[in-house]
């Protein structure tokens, strides 16, 4: 594939300054880079929001997720018929019917489901809940492999999500059915179990890396390998 776009979408608790030395990286190789703003608000609506960014670029894209972007990729391009390829990075990876909650059921709960914080959003109306990470436990939850000030910033700075956006089913044929995949397991998240990424991976037919001692944020501690296998998903 020549002439692709990499679209990169970030997930839960983040946003798209999340990819930055990703997209560096992939720039100063000559690959034109997208880093989107997920809403975190639900599935269908962040993938439909998703796909409209992806259909206004010209040319081909190679989507890439990460967390719930994982989901998030793969509603957009079950409509989207511009994407070539798509990346997934220490992601969800679900089929039709399963939500992000669901696809991990069976696999040991990560430090995560225990730092929860929620809270109360204007919803119509009424409210609805979102979550943020308990900043005392952000930094070993989500980026135990960053520096202490860094995982301090990020979570000041960090992006609730809707609660409907994790526990709402994909509801549209998946895109990975028709499309190449490939997978960057995390080996040492506390955020999505690695074992249910692998799963995942296996799931959703992707060729797969596992990076031994990667956090969650692994698109922030390990830029070159992420950027290698979104490189190598352009290539084709």
């Amino acid at each position: 594939m020549t002439g692709l776009t990499a679209v990169l979408v970030h997930g839960a608790f983040a946003d798209a300054s999340s990819w930055r030395p990703v997209a560096e990286r992939l720039r100063d190789a000559g690959t034109r880079v997208l880093a989107v703003a997920n809403p975190l608000r639900g599935l269908a609506h962040d993938g439909v929001y998703v796909a409209s960014v992806v259909r206004r670029i010209d040319g081909p894209v190679v989507l890439v997720g990460h967390s719930y972007g994982g989901p998030v990729i793969t509603h957009a391009s079950s409509t989207a018929t511009n994407v070539e390829g798509l990346v997934f990075v220490a992601a969800f990876g679900l089929d039709t019917g399963m939500s992000a909650l669901s696809s991990v059921e069976g696999f040991p709960a990560p430090e995560l489901a225990s730092a929860l914080v929620p809270g109360a959003y204007p919803d119509g109306s009424g409210t609805a809940t979102e979550f943020t990470i308990d900043e005392a436990r952000f930094s070993s939850v989500f980026c135990a492999d960053l520096p202490s000030d860094t995982a301090a910033l990020m979570a000041a700075s960090q992006r609730p999500v809707a609660e409907r956006a994790l526990a709402e089913p994909l509801a549209v044929e998946p895109g990975w059915k028709r499309l190449p995949s490939r997978f960057v397991v995390a080996g040492a998240d506390h955020a999505i179990d690695p074992g249910a990424q692998r799963a995942a991976a296996t799931r959703v037919g992707a060729e797969t890396v596992e990076l031994a001692g990667a956090s969650h944020a692994v698109a922030l501690s390990h830029p070159e390998a992420v950027a290698r296998a979104i490189t190598a998903a352009m290539l084709g």
